[in-house]
């Protein structure tokens, strides 16, 4: 029964390597958004060249601007949707598979990577999805007829939403660092305890 046991233990836990699927279909997905999205700034640069053609109108010329703008936020929602499956990628791999070696070696990687639990996944993609709506919204209001007082009332109350979500974000952000920096003195201070010779 123990080798039995044994063998089944270790197939399940062998089993996490399906997620590598996951992994590379996500990073995947990101290199063809990324492509995508610079497939995109390439045609917008040769749109813009002719936005100083003193032949152009002026009703051109707002038409391109507009325009411009219009396809820049979609870049950047573009670029940012690509952040996303690619701090997925990397987190389901940390977390599943192995720790990214090079990764704890670099500085910056504290800030996009070193994932140690789910929650820590969730929160590293949040705060980019919540930049996505954010884009997204200002994308929507850039096209916005306003008609109706009414409509100058819901673009208000979707900017307040937004500013709130990003309010409740950082809070939670930073009660969680104290906590964190809080549970470090705590070892720290538990670490000196064991050090001190005992009489």
């Amino acid at each position: 029964m123990k080798f039995i046991e044994s063998i089944f233990e270790g197939g399940l836990w062998n089993s996490r390597f399906i997620i590598l699927a996951a992994v590379l279909g996500s990073l995947f997905a990101g290199f063809a958004i990324f492509y995508m999205a610079t497939i995109d700034v390439w045609n917008l640069v040769q749109h813009v060249v002719h936005y100083g053609d003193a032949d152009m109108t002026e009703a051109a010329r707002k038409a391109l601007h507009d325009n411009t703008v219009t396809h820049i936020v979609e870049v950047v929602d573009g670029y940012l949707l690509a952040t996303v499956m690619l701090i997925f990628s990397l987190g389901l791999y940390e977390l599943f598979i192995s720790d990214i070696d090079q990764a704890h070696g670099n500085k910056s990687s504290s800030k996009i990577l070193v994932i140690n639990s789910l929650d820590d996944l969730k929160s590293r993609l949040a705060k980019v999805v919540i930049m996505i709506m954010i884009v997204t919204l200002f994308e929507q209001a850039l096209n916005m007829k306003m008609q109706t007082p009414l409509d100058l009332l819901y673009l208000g109350g979707s900017i307040a939403l937004i500013a709130g979500a990003l309010y409740l974000s950082h809070a939670g952000e930073g009660k969680h660092s104290a906590e964190a920096g809080h549970d470090e003195e705590e070892d720290e201070v538990a670490a000196i305890e064991e050090e001190k010779p005992h009489h």
